[in-house]
């Protein structure tokens, strides 16, 4: 029997995870029939590149019949998804959509295929699934295979958050940025709160009502649906001056006892992870900067927290534009294809 193809539309496919979405495709080879590259009428008649060879022309996504699109990669931003994902639903496209626009709703999964992939069988509830946040990605991943032989009960993370996760633009203001301070310019500001380049600022999104961000609230609350509802997680997300690359610092509370050497044996066996080991006199870890278009989930710096029962301390770093977006879009369609469609 011939493996189905499927006509897949990108929508957001000038931005940095759209164009991440088009490479991702066209490395694992997802089955394609027909390939269409959405974005606003701006962006319309420009070229993206689709695999070594292949360019596409960018279509306009308000005018586009989703008709055509069994399986749509969403990341143009929460307020267009809004309007369009619901549009392409409903004429019978399956969305799968990087914004934060739908992750709460109860009607649409949340996934990460290495967690719970058994979610999307309720897809066809609203034909829309939800990418969730890139620094939960990675953090949930790196959870699972330890829920799975000590009950988490908190946890405690510290994110190191690159630019890219808020954009080309707050790429191009880094650079920007540290060129000025060379060359004695003034620097300016348009996308961070404060200057970021040779700087952190722990601030991601807005504040809420209880001194904790959004981004900060995200990780919590996704993390509850993605994995378990009893699960507390306390974060505080900085933007550093790194262009690619989430790490996060993370304490993990068990409700029974695990030690270093069974919490390794998990990681190692886990889908999604790379561990990265070292030795006292010859440490080893991974960094944002070699992290870069690579898939895995990277895994260093395991340890017992001494100052309280049952719990460990990791350090935890993914390239946040593959496995925090593009990547885990992908990997639903996959699991889509292979099991729904």
């Amino acid at each position: 029997m011939a493996k189905r193809s499927f006509n897949v539309a990108v929508v957001g496919a000038t931005g940095n995870v759209g164009r991440a979405m088009l490479q991702v495709l066209a490395e694992r080879e997802f089955p394609i029939k027909n390939l269409y590259a959405l974005a606003s009428s701006r962006s319309v008649g420009q070229k993206v590149s689709y695999g070594e060879d292949a360019v596409l022309t960018v279509e306009n996504l308000e005018h586009f019949d989703f008709k055509k699109a069994d399986i749509v990669l969403s990341s143009p931003g929460a307020k267009v998804s809004a309007v369009f994902a619901p549009r392409a639903a409903a004429a019978g496209a399956v969305v799968i959509d990087n914004t934060s626009h739908f992750r709460m709703d109860k009607d649409v999964p949340l996934v990460v295929p290495e967690v719970n992939a058994e979610a999307l069988k309720d897809f066809a509830k609203k034909r829309i699934i939800a990418n969730p946040n890139c620094s939960t990605i990675q953090l949930v991943v790196a959870l699972k295979p330890l829920h799975d032989i000590a009950p988490i009960s908190r946890v405690v993370v510290s994110t190191y958050q690159s630019v890219s996760g808020a954009g080309k633009d707050a790429m191009d203001e880094l650079f920007a940025q540290c060129r000025n301070t060379f060359v004695n310019q003034e620097i300016e500001r348009n996308v961070f709160q404060k200057q970021i380049a040779f700087n952190v600022i722990p601030q991601i999104d807005v504040f809420m009502e209880d001194g904790y961000t959004k981004e900060e609230w995200k990780m919590r609350v996704e993390t509850k649906k993605i994995l378990d509802a009893d699960i507390e997680v306390s974060a505080t997300c900085v933007r550093v001056p790194v262009f690619v690359g989430h790490a996060e610092a993370v304490t993990i509370e068990f409700d029974a006892p695990i030690s270093v050497e069974q919490a390794r044996a998990a990681l190692k066996k886990a889908p999604g992870i790379e561990l990265v080991e070292g030795t006292r006199a010859e440490p080893d870890y991974m960094t944002p900067k070699e992290c870069a278009t690579y898939d895995p989930v990277y895994v260093s710096r395991l340890r017992k927290d001494p100052t309280t029962p049952n719990a460990l301390s990791m350090w935890i770093v993914a390239d946040n534009v593959r496995k925090g977006a593009a990547l885990n879009s992908v990997q639903i369609a996959e699991v889509l294809a292979k099991k729904y469609l």
